[in-house]
C-alpha cells in the first residue's frame, strides 16, 4: 500500500442472502455441467463471496472451519484450483490473493483494477484479452487462462 494513504474503503461484503443466492446459482450451473460442489469447495467459495475482497490462501485456511479449527492446506488449495478452473474465483498474483468472480460467466479472461493505496480491487471487462487470444491463435498457442492486473489509485484515493 502507498505511504500517504492510511484508510480503507469499499462497498463492504455482500449480505448472507446474496451469498446464499450466489452459492445456489453456482451449484445449479455446475450440476448442469456434470460437476458438483463438495462441502470444501462450497466453504471456500462462501468465504470468498462473504469477504467481498481478495483473500490470501492462508487466511482461507484459518477461517475454513465453522468450529474455529483451520482446514488442512491441501483441502483449500484443491478447492481453489477447482473453483479457478471453472471461472468462479480468480487468483490475483501480484497480491497473492483470491477473489470470487463477479462477472457470473464461465471461465473467462479477467481484468482487475487494484488500488495500491487502500487495496480496493475491482473486476472489469477484459476486452484486451480478445486481441491476445487472436495473437495466440495465430501463433498456434491455446490460452487457458488470462488475468490482467492494473495497479494504481481508485477514485477515492486519487
Amino acid at each position: 500500500m502507498g505511504d500517504t494513504c492510511h484508510h480503507t474503503h469499499h462497498d463492504g461484503p455482500p449480505n448472507a442472502e446474496t451469498v446464499r443466492g450466489a452459492l445456489a446459482e453456482v451449484e445449479r450451473r455446475l450440476s448442469g455441467q456434470g460437476e458438483r460442489m463438495t462441502a470444501a469447495r462450497t466453504r471456500v467459495l462462501e468465504l470468498l463471496l462473504s469477504a467481498g475482497e481478495p483473500v490470501k490462501a492462508y487466511d482461507l485456511i484459518a477461517r475454513f472451519g465453522t468450529d474455529g479449527a483451520p482446514a488442512k492446506p491441501p483441502t483449500v488449495y484443491r478447492s481453489l484450483e477447482f473453483l479457478e478452473r471453472h471461472g468462479l474465483v480468480h487468483r490475483i498474483a501480484s497480491i497473492s490473493a483470491y477473489v470470487a468472480c463477479t462477472s457470473g460467466v464461465d471461465a473467462h479472461a479477467a481484468a482487475f483494477l487494484i488500488c495500491d493505496c487502500c487495496g480496493a480491487t475491482q473486476e472489469v471487462s477484459a476486452t484486451l484479452a480478445e486481441g491476445l487470444d487472436a495473437a495466440a491463435g495465430a501463433a498456434g498457442y491455446v490460452i487457458e487462462r488470462t488475468t490482467i492486473e492494473a495497479h494504481g489509485r481508485c477514485s477515492a484515493c486519487a
